[in-house]
């Protein structure tokens, strides 16, 4: 299953570090010698599919900026040190020289940049064509999916689509023109990529990840027809089921599974391809190898929307746990990351982007409130062991809608880009423990004060 980690060892041989916005070719070999096959560019993409595993996207960032900013979850009692950079997220205090709203910009950007030199010298390389097509498609996808976190979390970015040269001026664009540009690219990504792979080559991009992404932006931009029709294609085409079991989802020996529809791989022994959740997420040391750090910890705004009889709530978090005398303590972690790494940050746990039940509920969204959109809602909350709801049952259908996605993909990064594009940012707060004051809120993460120094023409968020 994980296979494709191997090729990503080859594939970091290819990255290195600049002091700005990394969109210059990401690369230790000179380009003439190197873009010269298909195995020159099977290196090459699986750079850019090991750039999501850095801390500055799916490692760290992307769960601090997209998930511990919402009301889901907050840093803990401890604001010093490395957590300090994720109390201030947490509490929207952060400034522009934040470290890790530095390193989600940065890192997020390396992936763009070689993602853009394999699609500006893959064209003119002779190769079977359906090893052309397939990193062509891989590498617009992995070049959307960072760029839709980076409009999410900034707005106004800069827009590279081409490898970046020396002396280049960037400039932002509003995320409204990045979201039409990758409606665009996505569209041809899904027609690119293979439906599905061999297990040896698990991991990997397909159409049904770019039509989930797409969607997304989708009903990001209120194209809701357009979203409903490729959610439906999908659903009729793509081969995913939801698990009958919802326990069945997590952990490494359930990776990859039928529900799943892209993960970002990860592989321990010692070869710098293991994860960190399972360390940060602990809140002690005597539930696995290393340090339990408690971060991102689930807060009781998210511990009581739980119905009781919600059979996610045990898979999803914990609030007490026995330490090694024997005795309860009461804290609340995240669990769906639980692993017992062979040495700390170094768990086999995947990061899970995108799986089935997010497309159900989607498509929901887009059809809008109907019996067909409740009958999608309780095919989730009925896996869950709760009872159906429809238009009788108390709230706006924006409001069930919304707390569903909260409960059914808690953790997973979707929560605060959900209530950017229900509106709810803002009021969510006013109920929410611990509180934030909504006035308090900001929509958009500050532009890193290196880009601002080092590009005199841009305007701070």
């Amino acid at each position: 299953m994980k296979n494709i980690n191997i090729l990503f060892l080859l594939g970091i041989l290819l990255v290195s570090c600049e002091d700005f916005t990394e969109l210059a070719p990401i690369s230790n070999r000179n380009e003439a010698e190197f873009y010269r096959n298909a195995d020159d560019f099977n290196v090459a993409i699986n750079a850019s599919y090991s750039g999501l595993q850095d801390n500055g996207v799916y490692g760290r960032a992307y769960w601090t900026m997209f998930e511990m900013r919402s009301e889901n979850t907050d840093q803990g009692p401890d604001a010093t040190g490395l957590a300090r950079q994720y109390t201030e997220i947490n509490n929207f205090t952060e400034d522009p020289l934040n470290e890790t709203v530095t390193s989600a910009w940065v890192n997020s950007y390396k992936v763009i940049a070689n993602s853009n030199v394999i699609l500006n010298r893959i064209e003119s390389v002779e190769m079977d064509n359906s090893v052309k097509e397939r990193i062509t498609g891989e590498a617009i996808f992995l070049r959307s999916l960072m760029y839709y976190h980076l409009a999410v979390a900034y707005g106004n970015i800069p827009l590279q689509l081409t490898p970046f040269n020396p002396g280049d001026e960037l400039e932002q664009v509003n995320a409204d023109i990045v979201y039409s540009q990758l409606i665009t690219d996505l569209e041809r990504a899904e027609n690119l990529l293979p439906i599905s792979y061999p297990s040896s080559e698990k991991g990997r991009a397909t159409k049904g990840a770019a039509a989930t992404l797409l969607a997304k932006i989708l009903l990001t931009v209120d194209q809701n027809s357009s979203a409903e029709e490729v959610l439906r294609r999908i659903i009729n085409n793509y081969n995913y089921t939801l698990l009958d079991n919802y326990a069945d989802l997590w952990g490494p020996q359930n990776e990859n599974n039928d529900e799943s529809i892209f993960e970002v791989q990860f592989v321990s022994g010692g070869i710098g391809q293991g994860s960190s959740f399972t360390n940060d997420f602990s809140p002690s040391a005597f539930l696995q190898t290393g340090s339990g750090f408690g971060r991102n910890r689930p807060t009781p705004a998210i511990v009581n929307s739980f119905d009781p009889q919600d059979e996610r709530f045990q898979v999803s978090l914990g609030t007490s746990y026995e330490n090694a005398q024997g005795e309860t303590v009461m804290a609340n972690y995240i669990r769906k990351y639980e692993s017992d790494p062979p040495t700390e940050n170094d768990s086999d746990v995947n990061f899970v982007v995108f799986r089935y039940a997010d497309v159900l509920l989607m498509l929901a969204e887009a059809i809008g409130e109907s019996t067909e959109s409740y009958n999608l809602i309780n095919q989730i909350r009925q896996r869950a062991g709760l009872e159906g709801i429809d238009e009788t049952t108390p709230g706006s259908f924006e409001e069930k809608l919304l707390k569903e996605r909260q409960l059914e993909l808690a953790f997973e990064n979707h929560r605060w880009p959900d209530l950017r594009r229900f509106g709810f940012e803002r009021e969510v707060f006013e109920t929410a423990e611990p509180v934030v004051d909504p006035s308090d809120v900001r929509e958009l993460f500050f532009i890193p004060q290196r880009e601002m120094d080092i590009n005199p023409n841009f305007v701070q968020n």
